[in-house]
């Protein structure tokens, strides 16, 4: 990781007055937004859960978008935040968001119809090894001794924690070779979305918001047609209309999701390398233990709790030695 005495934290540190100054150094600003991405993307799934209980999935996933993309825009209007982007970084970005957002959310929510979040979220965990075989491959990064133990760690407690999680039995989720193969298929995608972002990164240097609301443009524009053509999206304006919590949720999800994750996502993978922001920001499951303990009032195992604690002793390796 590269080291500055000040760090402009990009556009956003000249708009939110953010500094990080330890001794001369930065303090993995990369690894810290990572987690964070992840803690927002924590919340954000309470929330996107609660909306689909109410309407349909498909309604959420397309609105959470729309949302974002004006919650960005606004963004980069009020504070008036320059482009500065070439034509290639823009490709890529596209690239990135219909790979991520349409192809890998795609496939992970038929993953969700056939084994169910649990096996979904155990084969999803394997998207940062994903991340850095193809950074390797791709950007020629290279980690660490050290960061490979972290990287395997804290996969291994995400795994404990999502393999072993108590959920309510139903008769709809069984394990199937198609299902695995929809949750592999999304795995993939959100690792090829990530490095064809970081394409557009290592070029030169790129505002957050821009980068996150040419992805989410991007998305929309790929999945609109979709949906119009297997005719599976309904006016989602009666829909809402008629369920205000749903409404209430969504926005509340794509702001702390598509709109403040995203970008997070984004600025993790240009301070820290692919393999080990993508192993921080898979930390999902391990951070919502607390939160469907304090929501859902649901009992953690033993197993959990150990998964847990091993996947923070993965990321205090990569923090400590990568």
């Amino acid at each position: 990781m590269q080291f500055y005495t000040y760090l402009i934290f990009d556009e956003v540190e000249k708009y939110f007055k953010f500094q990080a100054i330890i001794k001369g150094n930065i303090l993995y600003i990369g690894e810290i937004a990572a987690l964070a991405t992840a803690a927002l993307w924590s919340v954000t799934s309470i929330f996107f859960s609660e909306a689909s209980v109410k309407v349909s999935s498909i309604i959420v996933n397309i609105t959470r978008l729309i949302l974002a993309a004006i919650f960005l825009l606004a963004t980069v209007i009020i504070f008036d935040i320059p482009i500065n982007i070439s034509n290639s970084q823009i490709i890529m970005l596209v690239i990135s968001g219909a790979i991520g957002f349409v192809f890998g959310d795609s496939f992970l929510f038929k993953a969700f119809q056939h084994i169910g979040a649990r096996l979904s979220m155990l084969i999803m965990s394997i998207s940062p090894a994903m991340s850095a075989v193809l950074a390797y491959y791709f950007l020629g990064e290279i980690l660490s001794a050290w960061s490979i133990v972290g990287v395997l760690v804290t996969i291994g407690g995400i795994a404990m924690v999502v393999l072993y999680r108590e959920e309510k039995p139903s008769s709809d989720y069984k394990k199937s070779n198609i299902g695995i193969f929809y949750g592999f298929l999304g795995a993939l995608g959100q690792a090829v979305g990530l490095i064809f972002a970081k394409y557009a990164f290592i070029q030169s240097d790129i505002n957050g918001f821009w980068a996150a609301l040419i992805r989410v443009s991007a998305a929309i524009f790929f999945m609109f047609p979709l949906f119009f053509l297997i005719k599976r999206i309904r006016n989602p304006i009666k829909i809402f209309r008629a369920e205000k919590k749903a409404l209430k949720y969504t926005a509340l999800g794509s702001f702390t999701g598509p709109y403040l994750g995203v970008t997070l996502s984004l600025i993790s993978i240009t301070y820290a390398k692919v393999g080990i922001a993508a192993t921080l920001m898979g930390t999902v499951p391990i951070i919502m233990l607390p939160i469907v303990r304090y929501f859902y009032k649901e009992k953690l195992g033993l197993v959990s709790v150990l998964g847990a604690i091993l996947a923070v002793c993965g990321i205090a390796i990569l923090f400590l030695k990568s």
